[in-house]
């Protein structure tokens, strides 16, 4: 018998990567270790992205797609392949991407981790239904059970049974009463008074009547159980399966198609707990659990002022007009109620301010039409809706998208009245296991959750129906805890998650997954992450790569680094400066090497604490914040420094400074009509002429944008360009030299360089355009240079160039400058706006406004600015900050970067942890005074990197003599 020896290839240690040149890429060969985690590191711009994403992970999943059928594969987006020679030992790819999780309002925190799909389920199959109207639990009883529930009551008991025939309709009901009768029933209970059939021929037809059909009255006994089992039946058959049983101590409804209180309640089903679904979604709101109102407090922003002088915003044009038709109105109005034009809106009587705001009921006004004296003149007369109602009608009614945002700035989003913002139909909402509703489950964070489903307690029999549901809704919110997401409760809207908590959620998923032999990539997944929390990500990651996959993680935290594998330094600088691999090896070599990661890991190079901080000279005051989970907290903040808002994650920073402060000074100084957050003042608006808030999203969503249309330098070096001798003989004029216009651009590819071919079940090939060889521009727009320079050229030309190139232009050159200064004298003009990372985006924003004339009065809110930031680049950030300061501005930055936050002139902490249990105010003041408070993690952690300089020599010597370290472990 022959023995068949199969010999297996073992699978390779490393990932070879030959030849890489996607973007700005540079690299001859580098081997990433598999099976590892592995932090590709490195300035803002200097390839991590274009290796980690656009080069192993599009490949790997370029080569999945191409082992389906040329069938499927027309389907499915096809990717290009990178430009990269060869790479060996790839694995199947996977993303966690730094992306928000849905922009659909219906989509929650439930839905996208699929707890609440299963929660539903769990729902559906033990839970118990309730009549919303008076509690009592509902089910479907046959006639067996309701008659030993019947008999179960003391001896002696008198019982009546009743069938009921309506229930509060209107009606005269003589053919009822007389079918009745034919039919040998001779007591009927009418409006609860019981009467004899041959004593009712009809009812008054105008009211609303309850009837009930007297079946039987008896007086508990053993031997009646016939009587009492034949009564059941009857009544049940009479009463169209609903029997009502007075005992002389109260009623009982008894139904075999589940009805109580004159509701009937459906079969269950996953579906009657879905907020997406007809059969479980509150029909006032259609699921969503937010409708727009209209809010008083916008159409009455300034109570001090009268109806004359604009109090009604709504009315305040035409009372500067004094004249036409809302004039009228107004007039009539006025004197309709009473109402003075003249006296503040806050003196005016609250019942004539309501009826201004409402309407008067059935009360007409009388409006003067025509000039007093003409032939056409006089009075018509007419119903007033009131202010509130029409602006609601018309925003209703309205097919004008500006007409829409005209009415939509006096509207707030609010909790819908019907479900409480529950967003389930009332039935669905009374459905209880454990005691508890679905919606009562999803209100709480996902620590409590998991605590809940822990120490929940069934029955046998519905242990064994919810084992699948249980262990599945268990092991999501337990891998949601281990990404730190703890916080966070199951009702969350996914658009409001940040870019970070929408990647943690992703992570868990595919740590529930449990897959092995994969090559996961993530983008920064420590973003939104206090240092406190950090510890949770890090044993997450190890556990992915403990589970036999392959782990790179594009990440500048230094807890993160060091806490790998393997690390890959990218530079030696950004764009066109960066692409090339300056050190690939394990974190102690990297801290003893000379690179510029290195440098800052080992202490060489740190961000320095400022010497001194600056002074307040005045306070924006936010009285009374509870928006979200802020627990109606007073807030200072400090007006010309450079101020953070810290806590740990869900704590309510953004819930103070997106969701209150930005929006609340976006309206008073810019006449925004965002909804602002749910607090009582904000004192100290004067201080500020505008509020700019810069983050980091793309300059632009078409390749066509870039650093210099966004900026209008290219808007300046078109008009160099048209005043040009050779463009002037020709007739140029600006618009000749942009791309985007016809004229002057290559009309064979539309400006765009390149032209697509479809391949059909290929991915799209694109290929330099032979008309203008990627050029963008016709030949005749081309031969128009200046100083040798094309168009083309000058787009093609760095930032720094440009600026050489045109310095002889004060006002263009100004614009060059501020890119320079943020660090982004590298990037070429004309670098596509997809093609900018986070960090440069927002660099890009922050050179235009420190490009424009400074007031001194502006304030600037910035969401984590460090995000993508290598601590090169927040150096670079923090002058670029601190320089807006200096110049008599405002800044306020949330953030979680120590760096950051130790050069702030004043913190505001908040926790002291997230969701339920934090937004409360734990310290505020200088970083050193917010260090000395027990209570702040922010604190704890700070503490060590305020030390001196000398303190920190003197901390080493202790550690290399082996002496224990003060705030150490």
């Amino acid at each position: 018998m022959l023995k068949h020896r199969t010999k297996s290839a073992k699978e390779p240690d490393f990932v070879q990567v030959i030849g890489a040149r996607e973007h700005n890429l540079k690299i001859d060969e580098i081997a990433v270790p598999k099976r590892k985690l592995v932090v590709f590191t490195g300035p803002s711009g200097s390839g991590k992205s274009s290796l980690a994403f656009d080069t192993l992970y599009a490949e790997g999943q370029r080569r999945y797609i191409e082992t389906l059928s040329a069938y499927a594969r027309q389907f499915l987006g096809q990717l290009e392949r990178p430009k990269v020679d060869h790479l060996r030992g790839l694995s199947p790819t996977i993303a966690i991407e730094q992306k928000s999780a849905s922009s659909n309002p219906r989509s929650t925190v439930g839905t996208i981790t699929e707890v609440y799909d299963y929660l539903r389920v769990l729902y559906a199959k033990l839970g118990d239904q309730h009549c919303p109207k008076c509690g009592k639990k509902v089910a479907a009883q046959g006639a067996q059970a309701i008659t030993r529930e019947i008999l179960a009551l003391p001896e002696g008991t008198s019982v009546t049974l009743y069938a009921p025939q309506a229930t509060h309709r209107k009606g005269e009901y003589r053919e009822l009463f007389e079918d009745l009768r034919a039919r040998g029933f001779v007591r009927v209970r009418i409006d609860g008074k019981i009467e004899r059939l041959e004593d009712v021929t009809a009812l008054d037809k105008k009211k609303k009547h309850s009837i009930d059909l007297v079946i039987d009255r008896i007086v508990l006994k053993a031997e009646d159980r016939a009587r009492i089992a034949e009564g059941v039946e009857l009544g049940l058959r009479e009463g169209k399966g609903e029997l009502r049983v007075d005992t002389g101590k109260g009623e009982v409804l008894f139904s075999e198609s589940r009805s109580c209180c004159g509701i009937a309640f459906p079969e269950l089903s996953p579906q009657s707990f879905s907020f997406n679904s007809p059969l479980g979604m509150c029909p006032s709101c259609n699921g969503l659990g937010m409708r727009d109102e209209v809010d008083p407090a916008l159409i009455i922003p300034d109570p001090s002022l009268s109806i004359r002088d604009g109090a009604i915003a709504p009315w305040a044009t035409a009372m500067a007009r004094g004249e036409g038709w809302t004039a009228r109105i107004i007039n009539g109005v006025a004197k309709a109620f009473g109402v003075n034009l003249d006296i503040p809106w806050k003196k005016i009587p609250k019942a004539k301010q309501h009826a201004i705001l409402y309407g008067g009921g059935e009360e007409r006004i009388a409006i003067r039409w025509g000039k007093e004296g003409s032939t056409s003149h006089g009075t018509w007369a007419m119903k007033y809706e009131g202010v509130v109602p029409n602006i609601e009608r018309k925003f209703r009614e309205t097919a004008s998208d500006s007409a829409r945002e005209l009415y939509r700035r006096y509207l707030r989003e609010r909790p819908c009245d019907a479900c409480g913002g529950k967003r389930l139909r009332p039935e669905s909402l009374f459905v209880l296991v454990a005691g508890k509703g679905i919606t009562e489950i999803t209100e709480k964070t996902i620590a409590e959750v998991a605590a809940h489903f822990e120490s929940m307690v069934l029955p046998p029999s519905d242990r064994q129906i919810s084992a699948g549901a249980l262990l599945e809704i268990r092991s999501r919110l337990r891998f949601l805890l281990d990404v730190g997401l703890d916080y966070i409760t199951l009702d969350r809207k996914a658009t409001t998650l940040s870019g970070g908590e929408a990647q943690r959620i992703r992570l868990a998923s595919q740590l529930g997954s449990e897959l092995s032999g994969v090559m996961y990539v993530l983008d920064e997944p420590s973003i939104g992450l206090h240092a406190r929390d950090n510890s949770h990500l890090i044993a997450t990651l190890h556990r992915l790569r403990d589970l036999g996959n392959s782990v790179i993680v594009v990440e500048h935290d230094a807890e993160t680094i060091m806490a790998s594998d393997h690390v890959v330094d990218f530079g030696p600088g950004a764009g066109l400066l960066g692409g090339s691999v300056t050190f690939s090896g394990t974190p102690d070599e990297l801290m003893a090497s000379e690179s510029l990661t290195g440098l800052y890991l080992s202490g060489k190079r740190r961000i320095e604490v400022p010497k001194d901080r600056r002074t307040p000279r005045a306070w924006l005051e936010v009285k009374g914040a509870r928006e979200h989970n802020l627990r109606g907290i007073d807030v200072k903040i400090p007006v010309g420094v450079l101020t953070a808002v810290t806590g740990v994650s869900g704590a309510g920073k953004s819930s103070l400074v997106n969701g209150i402060l930005l929006p609340a000074l976006a309206h008073a100084l810019h006449d925004s009509a965002d909804p602002i957050g749910a607090h009582e003042a904000i004192l100290g608006l004067d201080a500020f002429d505008k509020v700019i808030a810069i983050d980091q999203k793309p300059i632009g969503r078409t390749p066509r944008s870039n650093p210099g249309t966004y900026t209008k330098a290219f808007d300046m070096i078109r008009e160099i360009f048209a005043e040009l001798p050779d463009a002037r003989a020709r007739g140029y004029g600006a618009g000749r030299f942009s791309f985007n216009v016809k004229g002057g651009r290559c009309e064979s590819c539309g400006g765009d360089g390149m032209v697509k071919v479809e391949m059909h079940f290929l991915a799209d090939v694109y290929v330099p355009c032979s008309a203008c060889d990627t050029k963008r521009y016709n030949a005749e727009t081309l031969q128009v240079r200046f100083k040798g320079k094309s168009i083309h050229d000058v787009l093609e030309s760095s930032i720094e160039e440009c600026r050489e190139h045109f310095q002889a232009f004060p006002a263009l050159t100004r614009v060059l400058d501020k890119l320079v200064e943020v660090g982004l004298g590298y990037m070429k003009l004309g670098q596509q706006a997809t093609t900018l990372s986070g960090g440069e985006a927002q660099r890009v924003k922050l050179s235009r406004e420190l490009g424009k004339v400074q007031t001194g009065r502006t304030l600037y809110v910035l969401d984590e600015p460090t995000t993508g930031l290598h601590f090169d680049d927040i150096q670079k950030l923090l002058a670029v900050l601190q320089r807006l300061v200096d110049a008599g501005n405002t800044v306020v930055v949330i953030e979680h970067n120590l760096d950051v936050i130790k050069c702030a002139d004043w913190l505001i902490d908040l926790g002291p942890e997230g969701g339920a249990r934090g937004g409360t105010l734990l310290a505020e003041g200088t970083p050193e005074a917010v260090a000395r408070v027990a209570a702040s993690y922010t604190g704890r952690y700070l503490a060590p990197l305020l030390e001196t300089r000398k303190a920190r020599v003197k901390r080493a010597v202790r550690a290399e003599n082996g002496a224990p370290v003060a705030g150490e472990a």
